[in-house]
């Protein structure tokens, strides 16, 4: 196993460098420049050509992108156009943010879809796996902002019983358990939200990996020896369907992150998506280039989490 990372992570380093190549060419060819957003149109071309030339707008693209990566190397990853202020400290601050929504969404995704999925399964062409269909097919297909906004006029603007953005009330001074279930009510909507089509996948991926195993000779060994039904169920026929299960659990994550820019920007929550859309609104490119770098890095340590899983989940796998 220790090889088999080793091997993964040395193999991730050309990966990286070809998505930091692709991001740097996508920003390049996006319309507009950032010089549009901070300078006066009416500035004469003297001073603009002037401007560009300190901020290296002007230097070969190779140059610039060379600039770019030795600079991230270092554990720099730019300044912002308009205020100056770094990259890194920038989505440091809103890092904390996002890491609460996500984690929140991603435990519920799971602790939630698990579950479903195998009762469904058990209970297959009965009332509750029709229902249960029924719910994950829409929570699939609904969109995030339509759900989001409904969740919003129902449970804050009619029910008043969840606050309508933001991560804290602003102004209240609360300390110990008062400021806990603030956070509480402001993290249930957006986690719930961003959650639900993960709910969705996790529960059919689930439910159709637990019919599979369900028919295999080892579940009807078991059952003839006695074994009740729900240790069969969950001590040899979920260990054995979690196995695609687990690529589910791998690659949620970048998906959480990405999902949560509409989620954020919805609920006005200070994080890395709402930061997100700032960004590409004001043609920040450095911000643009560096999130799109802290994803793909998710993205791989995604998928090396759930090849170390897989291992777990079924001891006959090897690297």
């Amino acid at each position: 196993m220790k090889k088999y990372l080793i091997k993964r992570l040395l193999q991730s380093i050309p990966i990286l460098i070809g998505i930091t190549i692709m991001t740097f060419a996508i920003m390049q060819l996006s319309p507009g420049n950032p010089m549009q957003t901070m300078i006066d149109p009416k500035i004469s071309s003297e001073e603009m050509q002037r401007a560009q030339e300190n901020l290296g707008l002007n230097d070969p693209l190779p140059v610039q992108y060379f600039t770019w990566i030795k600079e991230v190397f270092k554990g720099n990853l730019g300044y912002t156009v308009k205020t100056g202020q770094p990259v890194g400290q920038l989505i440091l601050e809103r890092l904390p943010a996002t890491l609460l929504l996500t984690g929140t969404a991603f435990v519920m995704a799971f602790v939630v879809g698990i579950p479903l999925g195998v009762y469904s399964a058990t209970n297959r062409f009965k009332a509750p796996d029709y229902v249960l269909t029924v719910l994950s097919f829409i929570g699939i297909s609904i969109p995030s902002f339509f759900f989001g906004l409904g969740m919003i006029f129902i449970f804050a603007l009619k029910l008043g019983w969840l606050p309508t953005s933001g991560m804290v009330t602003i102004g209240a001074d609360l300390t110990g358990f008062a400021k806990f279930m603030d956070y509480v009510k402001h993290v249930t909507m957006p986690s719930i939200v961003l959650a639900l089509p993960t709910i969705a996948v996790v529960m059919r991926f689930t439910r159709s990996s637990m019919l599979e195993v369900l028919n295999q000779d080892f579940i009807r060994t078991a059952e003839s020896k006695g074994l009740s039904k729900l240790k069969v169920n969950l001590k040899h026929a979920l260990r054995n369907a979690l196995i695609p299960v687990i690529t589910i659990f791998g690659l949620s994550i970048p998906f959480l992150f990405g999902g949560a820019y509409i989620t954020e920007h919805i609920f006005n929550w200070p994080g890395m998506g709402s930061l997100g859309i700032q960004s590409i609104v004001a043609r920040e490119y450095p911000v643009i280039m560096a999130l799109n770098l802290f994803t793909s890095i998710l993205v791989m340590s995604g998928n090396l989490l759930a090849d170390v899983m897989y291992a777990w989940a079924d001891p006959r796998i090897r690297y």
